[in-house]
């Protein structure tokens, strides 16, 4: 491919070199293969089941490593705009009918009182007609009350980032899922020094208002909780921007200039390189509940965070062991069981080693960063699943698959999908230093074989789209893993607006006490 100095100049500005527009190009072209799966990690099969007794001393481990003074970094992807969230709203809004024609809807305006943003809403209708909601639902001006919730003419929802949406009433306030993820933090994470260490990834366009809103709320925050926080921002870098082609496979251009795409979440790898901390949180913005419902995650993130360092202890006495000549034979297998029964490693030849072959084997596999996910039990939710995933050197370990992954054609993998029992909610607990205490560099570790190819309309013209690895996808395909079965309740996303209306994003109602 013949590049202009026009495309020379494009990739320079984005800190792309044109090997990497070569790359993605015959990626682009050549697709990826598909992953070859030996089975759904299931419960006692990949997936960890918790005990009282395994809770309580994680809990206690967890506690011991804060107060020792072990930095934490709670890491919140809130790059996307919510325009996805309002999709029904949207269609209503450019549709023919002025009144609501399905249940979504019919919901909707049911209850919208019961959303946070009611009152703004409320008080923007005023503002715009001169009438309350409740009067243009009574004149049948619906789609007025949804221009108003959406547009520039009102509150602007449909292009804010979820993460300043009023998503929680709570005592006469509202809170957004910024404000949530603080106080979240702040029950789970506050370091020795007092210090709640949150870091959001978001938009160019969207960090201004970020800013904004954490240095409104965060001295309020504090005073409440008691904890100082530190709050840090970060957007996905332009160099992950990945090339858009047309279905021939040459470069897709407007007008002439190469048109590049954010390469998905998994570009923020990058982000969470550069995160200096002993333990990292992972969870998304939308996945958050407001005080009242917060019982259940605080513990179980207690739970995940004790069951890392835990882990994180034992793999680091392995490194240093395996680092002396002396390595009895006793302790080699014991060392290849926690591989083989904890970390779920396995169809390995170790067997067959030599002592020395084991021990580099060994040191190999437990010299990477690890990660504790916790898995939900599926119930209809969408989102990728715990598997048992063939590497590149023969062995199997746990992988977060999407089944833009899998080869669905194959009769024996729909079959495994079907057997699949949990699902992925983004509930990451990560330790990205070695037995040295030196941190891990995050990029050796991405599969570039585990990204997917979409096709996307753009101006009309079906474009192909590069997805990188996603973050707790392919981009985390070498780490350690342990899967860990917790509660449905820890796992509370908002994907559309009616899912605000759900217990666990409403006020907790107190049963009312008779007193006669």
């Amino acid at each position: 491919m013949t590049l202009s100095k026009e495309d020379r100049e494009a990739l320079a500005n984005r800190g792309k070199t044109e090997e990497q527009l070569e790359r993605e190009l015959k990626m682009l072209s050549e697709g990826f293969p598909m992953l070859k799966v030996e089975a759904p990690a299931t419960p006692g099969h990949g997936i960890s089941l918790l005990t009282p007794t395994i809770e309580a001393s994680s809990m206690s481990i967890w506690e011991q490593f804060l107060s020792a003074g072990g930095k934490v970094v709670k890491f919140v992807p809130a790059s996307g705009a919510a325009s996805r969230m309002f999709k029904n709203l949207f269609a209503f809004l450019n549709g023919e009918s002025s009144k609501p024609n399905d249940d979504f809807m019919r919901l909707f305006f049911d209850r919208i009182e019961d959303f946070a943003f009611f009152r703004w809403l409320n008080m923007v209708c005023i503002e715009n007609y001169g009438k309350s909601v409740d009067t243009l639902k009574k004149e049948n001006r619906y789609k007025d009350i949804v221009e108003s919730l959406l547009t520039k003419t009102g509150m602007n929802y449909g292009a804010l980032p979820k993460a300043l949406l009023q998503f929680h009433k709570t005592f006469g306030f509202t809170r957004t899922p910024v404000e949530e993820h603080l106080l979240e933090g702040a029950a789970t994470a506050a370091g020795r020094d007092g210090k709640v260490r949150v870091h959001f990834t978001v938009s160019d366009d969207h960090m201004p208002l970020a800013k904004m809103k954490v240095e409104e709320c965060s001295g309020f925050l504090s005073h409440e909780c008691g904890k100082e926080f530190e709050v840090t921002f970060s957007t996905q870098k332009p160099s992950t921007d990945t090339v858009a082609a047309l279905p021939d496979g040459t470069p897709y251009r407007e007008k002439g200039e190469l048109f590049f795409r954010p390469g998905g979440h998994g570009a923020l790898i990058e982000n969470l390189n550069e995160i200096d901390a002993d333990v990292i949180f992972v969870k998304n913005i939308d996945n958050i509940v407001p005080d009242s419902r917060r019982d259940s995650t605080i513990r179980y993130k207690k739970v995940l965070g004790g069951i890392l360092v835990g882990v994180r202890q034992t793999i680091d006495k392995y490194c240093r062991r395996l680092q002396d000549q002396d390595v009895a034979t006793s302790e080699l297998d014991e060392m290849l069981k926690f591989l083989r029964t904890v970390l779920c490693v396995t169809h390995d030849n170790a067997d067959s080693m030599t002592p020395e072959e084991k021990k580099a084997y060994l040191f190999g596999k437990f010299n990477r960063p690890v990660r504790v996910c916790g898995m939900v039990r599926n119930e209809g939710e969408p989102g990728g699943g715990p598997y048992l995933a063939y590497n590149p050197d023969g062995t199997v370990s746990p992988q977060i698959l999407e089944s833009v992954q899998l080869d669905t054609e194959k009769p024996e993998v729909k079959d495994m999908m079907a057997k699949a029992t949990h699902f992925n909610p983004v509930d990451l607990v990560c330790s990205i230093r070695d037995y040295k205490g030196r941190k891990f560099d995050l990029r050796k570790y991405v599969d570039p074989a585990t990204g997917f190819i979409s096709s996307k309309s753009r101006e009309g013209v079906e474009i192909l789209a590069l997805e990188l690895p996603g973050l707790w996808n392919g981009a985390m395909s070498d780490w350690n893993t342990v899967f860990i079965e917790v509660p449905a309740d820890t796992f509370n996303p908002v994907k559309t607006v009616n899912d605000l209306l759900r217990p666990a994003h409403q006020p907790e109602k107190k049963p009312i006490k008779d007193e006669s």
